[in-house]
């Protein structure tokens, strides 16, 4: 498994220099949005599952959703612009790309992504949360972010966000 604390080093560094005020709770490692669900109970704003996908042309997305929002992904292509169906990429490009290990996806990610190779989309429907919770590049904690701060965040390291309602 891949040290990330440097690299988280670095998120949090960002933060800072962006003054984007975060909270971090430290738990037991989470692999799914079901065995997170006690985890989230503490932990005020939206609970949200991240899916790193590729279209048929090997472009790549990450789709950002509230944890309980149903995504048709036989039809998520034509709402986000995708060449063709989307597939799940794979947990080795995951790695290379994006930083994280399956299980730990976060749109806290493209701080990896330097050459941008991940187009970020946020679902609408998550972005009527003023607070969102994801995982800072590791299982073992999850950091909550005003959701302009993630937008912030996110336009700072070049992956300005796609606004679009994913969910059905």
């Amino acid at each position: 498994m891949p040290d990330t604390a440097p690299l988280r080093a670095q998120l949090f560094a960002l933060f800072d220099r962006l003054e984007i005020k975060t909270t971090t709770h430290e738990h037991e490692a989470v692999f799914t949005v079901a065995e997170s669900q006690h985890v989230k109970e503490s932990i005020p704003g939206g609970h949200t599952k991240n899916l790193f996908l590729k279209d048929k042309k090997g472009r790549l997305f990450l789709v950002v959703a509230l944890g309980s929002a149903e995504i048709d992904l036989k039809r998520l292509h034509e709402t986000i612009g995708a060449s063709g169906r989307l597939s799940f990429g794979s947990g080795e490009l995951l790695e290379e790309v994006w930083g994280v290990k399956p299980g730990s996806v976060t749109p806290f990610g493209a701080i990896a992504d330097p050459d941008r190779r991940v187009t970020v989309v946020l679902d609408a429907a998550m972005m009527e949360h003023e607070v969102l919770n994801y995982h800072p590049l590791e299982n073992t904690a999850t950091t909550s972010i005003g959701r302009d701060d993630l937008v912030t965040f996110l336009t700072a390291t070049g992956h300005a966000p796609v606004i679009v309602r994913a969910s059905t």
